[in-house]
């Protein structure tokens, strides 16, 4: 079970809130967040409530100041998390050229770090994650925004709001 505590201020200053699971509007709880503390497991935080936005995977540890966690200077809060449970056994992923798992098609079990050096990909635009919590990134050897994807389909990335994103690398989400 994971543990994450949000801070109103920098440097983990001002009123917290704690929180095990996910909470889709964390100004509920407090005015803003400017920092978090993740004690224990794994959580994807997100610049927008309902788990919307820029989002970025938060490990254990010490996060001061949102503008290094998040990477970005547009959003200096958080406004919402969810929580990654454990995983353990196999990883299995199916990325799809089109979307509604239409054109090639490849099975993952391991990161793939360029799917167009490795399968001739250009795009990646659906899939279906099986077994297993995976990390899409829009540029190869995983960098650029991530998007968090737990089983089940996603048939269209232009529908979830990623319009104008290409996945370009897959990377599992282990050992929290």
């Amino acid at each position: 079970m994971g543990r994450i505590i949000f801070y109103e201020d920098k440097n983990f200053q001002g009123r917290s809130y704690e929180t095990s699971s996910d909470c889709a509007e964390l100004t509920s709880y407090l005015s803003r967040c400017n920092s978090c503390r993740v004690e224990s497991g794994c959580f994807m935080v997100y610049e927008r409530p309902n788990y919307m936005g820029h989002q970025m995977l938060a490990r254990r540890g010490e996060y001061p100041d949102n503008q290094r966690l998040m990477g970005m200077s547009m959003s200096d809060c958080i406004r919402s998390c969810r929580m990654i449970p454990m995983h353990r056994g196999q990883f299995r992923m199916r990325i799809y050229e089109r979307e509604n798992f239409g054109g090639q098609m490849h099975e993952l079990m391991e990161d793939c770090d360029n799917i167009m050096d490795r399968y001739r990909m250009s795009d990646c635009m659906s899939c279906n994650v099986m077994d297993g919590h995976w990390l899409m990134y829009e540029q190869p050897h995983f960098r650029g925004r991530m998007m968090y994807m737990r089983p089940g389909e996603y048939r269209s990335f232009r529908e979830m709001g990623m319009s104008g994103t290409r996945f370009m690398s897959m990377k599992r989400i282990m050992d929290m």
